[in-house]
């Protein structure tokens, strides 16, 4: 899955076009490196995503194409 979408999808960044714009600027990286929005997500990636001066840091559990809202948290979890 693309990260751009996974972001989305698990509601870490609430639009699609939002964790495009932070993938642009550098301020995602999975697994210690700079990623695109076209980058590939696995089961497993550690995301880091910088939000100013906080970043947050989530290790991936589940890939789905869509999620219910209440679901999406199941996706990924705070490190």
């Amino acid at each position: 899955m693309r990260l751009d979408k996974y972001l989305k999808v698990s509601r870490i960044i609430k639009r699609r076009t939002v964790a495009n714009e932070a993938c642009d600027a550098g301020r995602v990286m999975i697994n210690g490196r700079v990623a695109k929005a076209s980058a590939e997500v696995k089961v497993g990636d550690i995301i880091e995503v910088q939000f100013g001066n906080r970043t947050v840091k989530a290790e991936v559990l589940s890939l789905k194409e869509s999620v219910r809202k209440e679901e999406a948290s199941e996706m990924f979890r705070y490190l």
